[in-house]
């Protein structure tokens, strides 16, 4: 690393990496420094905003001619592996987009490399970085948990690759995921899920979709709690997005922009104030930086737990049958 510079490199240009690229200009002594993407017109317009960044054709002439600190990766579910494969060559750090692929395979075999290479990763779950979920996790700490309610309920993303499950796995692996990932982090491992989808209106408004447009999940979680996270895409408007945590000392409303706390006596509000995917970003680059990695709260390791839970709830919808979560399973023999 060139004295605290740290020299930053895309795969993929697309929107998400947009919400990355617009944070990290923010930072001192934060160089982008390389930009790949299939669609090579949109790397080069991607290098062109950034003084002495180069645009790449071809990812191996990227990675071993830029010199990188680290890469981010933002690519479609169906896109995954092959950056990462490649990173993990180099043993270069990588943050990579949610969700980790659009089944076990890959994300598992990724995850396995990390881990012996002792790589510093991080995954795009954002929402675990919002002001608020301190004061949800320190609430949660002091009560008993009996259940949850998520719901991810609103209309479907217009790119062709998401309305197809060998483009996007699904809504539940690619959108709800992130509900998923509240879900472990506030309230702990899951333990079985047993999944209803249908298709009931989508492929008549988009030919070609097929995609379940409804779905609920109902868990069992390792704590004993039980929980349903359901979700849409066929509505014509934007509705109800969060998880609702109910304890013995009342209700959570987690949302994007606040904390909700009702209990007997009273209702507080706690809104976020910082961006989210600032301080994820940020907490990347420090670890970068400085080698610490406390402040990245979603690793491949971690995330990977949440992925198998998505996946395994594609497969209870196939099967009609409830699956169980050996990672959870694990963590409920250990509590």
């Amino acid at each position: 690393m060139n004295g605290l510079t740290v020299k930053l490199g895309f795969v993929g240009t697309g929107g998400i990496a947009s919400f990355h690229i617009k944070n990290l200009v923010q930072m001192e002594g934060v160089e982008l420094a390389a930009f790949f993407d299939t669609d090579a017109q949109r790397a080069q317009k991607a290098a062109s905003e950034h003084a002495g960044a180069k645009a790449f054709s071809n990812l191996d002439e990227m990675l071993d001619g830029s010199k990188l600190d680290g890469l981010y990766i933002c690519v479609p579910p169906m896109a995954h592996g092959e950056a990462e494969s490649k990173a993990i060559e180099r043993g270069l750090p990588f943050l990579v987009e949610k969700p980790l692929g659009l089944d076990r395979g890959v994300p598992e075999e990724i995850a396995r490399r990390v881990a012996e290479k002792k790589l510093l990763t991080a995954v795009g779950y954002h929402w675990r970085y919002n002001d608020t979920m301190a004061e949800a996790k320190r609430l949660l700490a002091e009560s008993r948990t009996g259940m949850a309610l998520g719901y991810w309920m609103g209309g479907m993303p217009m790119v062709p690759w998401w309305r197809v499950m060998k483009g996007s796995g699904g809504q539940f692996v690619e959108q709800t995921t992130h509900i998923v990932d509240l879900l472990r982090f506030l309230c702990g491992e899951v333990t079985e899920v047993y999944a209803a989808y249908a298709l009931r209106d989508m492929d008549r408004q988009v030919p070609g979709t097929d995609v379940p447009d409804v779905g609920t999940v109902t868990f069992k979680l390792a704590s004993g709690a039980v929980a349903t996270v359901s979700n849409t895409c066929l509505l014509p408007v934007g509705h109800h997005v969060g998880l609702d945590v109910y304890t013995d000392r009342g209700v959570l409303e987690v949302r994007g922009n606040e904390l909700k706390d009702i209990t007997k006596t009273e209702t507080r509000s706690v809104r976020n104030v910082s961006n989210p995917y600032y301080v994820e970003d940020e907490a990347f680059v420090h670890a970068l930086r400085t080698g610490d990695s406390s402040r990245i709260l979603s690793d491949y390791a971690d995330a990977l737990l949440t992925h198998e839970v998505t996946v395994a709830a594609n497969e209870s919808a196939a099967g009609g049958k409830p699956v169980a979560i050996s990672s959870g399973a694990k963590e409920g023999a250990g509590a």
